[in-house]
């Protein structure tokens, strides 16, 4: 299977990247806008209940706290969506990937495109929300400018565990259960609303267990001006599982398409 992957994937994301410029008002607006709401729901809104929170022995706003768990989600969206949805309307309803592989390209080498791509997708949607938390002052430069190379990394583990749901379902409706049951609870349980101290013992337990909570721990890290030691972990984790995830969504890909 790796045999089968080259340099020519990069056609299949640069085929992504225009159409995404094409579409680009639809685009931008959303990953801006974003950030200012849930700021103002979350920041102000708690914020004014809970003003400050006990993180890593240090006390900090609220809102300095919430800022990075909504970048972590963020890549996470982006990343899921656009190779769950997106990626299955090329497939099946498009035929994007039948009128491809009549090309030189391999059906590894669609995957791999569409996988960096994902990556691509929720890089930047956590830049665009970079800039909205910026104007809050919420970012400690210049350790924030690693949140955006690191959130590349975090895309690719989401964009690979998003194509082998692709691969698995029967039907874009069947996207609702890994949606239900892996990424909403990610979104609420992985340290990005409160700090995981607050949780029983298994719950921490099982909250670290979600990749996300690993993404969450470094971008808040690097958004408080931090690089601890432990954060090695935390990257070790994303390093080790991507590659294996990425490559299990393109060989259940290529035998749901190779009939």
């Amino acid at each position: 299977m790796v045999r089968n992957i080259s340099a020519r994937s990069l056609r299949v994301w640069q085929r992504n990247r225009d159409v995404y410029l094409v579409t680009w008002k639809t685009n931008l607006v959303p990953p801006l806008l974003e950030p200012v709401l849930y700021l103002l729901a979350f920041g102000l809104g708690v914020g004014a209940l809970i003003r400050e929170v006990s993180y890593r022995g240090e006390v900090i706003s609220y809102a300095a706290f919430i800022a990075p768990g909504l970048l972590a989600t963020q890549v996470m969206f982006q990343s899921f969506f656009e190779n769950t949805y997106n990626t299955f309307v090329r497939m099946y309803y498009q035929r994007t990937f039948d009128a491809i592989v009549t090309t030189p390209l391999t059906l590894e080498d669609i995957m791999v495109g569409e996988l960096l791509w994902g990556a691509t997708k929720g890089t930047i949607g956590c830049g665009l929300m970079m800039i909205g938390i910026s104007l809050f002052g919420l970012l400690s430069w210049p350790h924030a400018l690693l949140i955006l190379p690191f959130s590349l990394l975090a895309g690719l583990f989401f964009a690979g565990a998003a194509l082998c749901f692709t691969a698995l379902v029967p039907g874009i409706d069947s996207f609702n259960f890994p949606v239900f049951l892996l990424v909403m609870p990610m979104f609420l349980f992985s340290g990005t609303f409160f700090p995981l101290d607050v949780l029983p013992g298994w719950a921490r337990t099982i909250a670290l267990g979600l990749p996300l909570t690993h993404v969450a721990t470094i971008m808040r890290e690097l958004s408080l001006g931090r690089l601890p030691a432990f954060l090695l972990w935390d990257l070790a984790y994303l390093l080790l599982g991507t590659v294996p995830v990425g490559l299990l969504g393109i060989r259940l890909m290529r035998k749901r398409l190779v009939v």
